[in-house]
């Protein structure tokens, strides 16, 4: 079957289709079936995310969401919350070694006491369902094909 860079792939069945088409020198723009897009492109690129970036944002925004409802149970829903990540690449062997992210949340009007058993249930909930820095600490293989004409 043939496919062109403009169709998208899906993995599962239902799961939200994803793709990045070329628009340029170095240049793609990421897009999903739910109508997502992101800018892609190298670092000498204004306006976009390099592939890297979009991986650390990956895992903070997982890490984020995962920390979501334990934090929203106890500081309710209108906390604010950023979480920041960061990693040099090892350009000889184009690979991440070490990711680290700090998540910055407003604990002052909990005792300390109850701040740490909540610090405790969110690193538990990021431990169990971050699906992406699972990953990463698991580590994946990944299937590539090349349709060509």
């Amino acid at each position: 079957m043939d496919m062109s860079a403009t169709e998208p792939v899906a993995s599962e069945q239902h799961a939200t289709e994803l793709w990045v088409q070329r628009t340029g020198s170095r240049r793609y723009t990421g897009r999903s079936s739910r109508g997502a897009e992101v800018l892609i492109g190298s670092q000498d690129v204004e306006g976009v995310f390099t592939p890297g970036e979009l991986l650390k944002i990956a895992l903070a925004a997982c890490t984020g969401m995962s920390s979501d409802k334990p934090l929203s149970r106890r500081l309710g829903d209108d906390y604010d919350a950023t979480v920041r990540v960061a990693g040099d690449a090892d350009r000889d062997n184009e690979v991440y070694p070490a990711l680290s992210e700090v998540l910055e949340v407003d604990l002052s009007e909990l005792d300390p006491e109850a701040a740490k058993r909540l610090l405790v249930v969110v690193e538990r909930a990021v431990d169990a369902v971050c699906t992406v820095g699972r990953t990463l600490k698991a580590g994946t293989t990944v299937d590539l094909r090349i349709d060509a004409e």
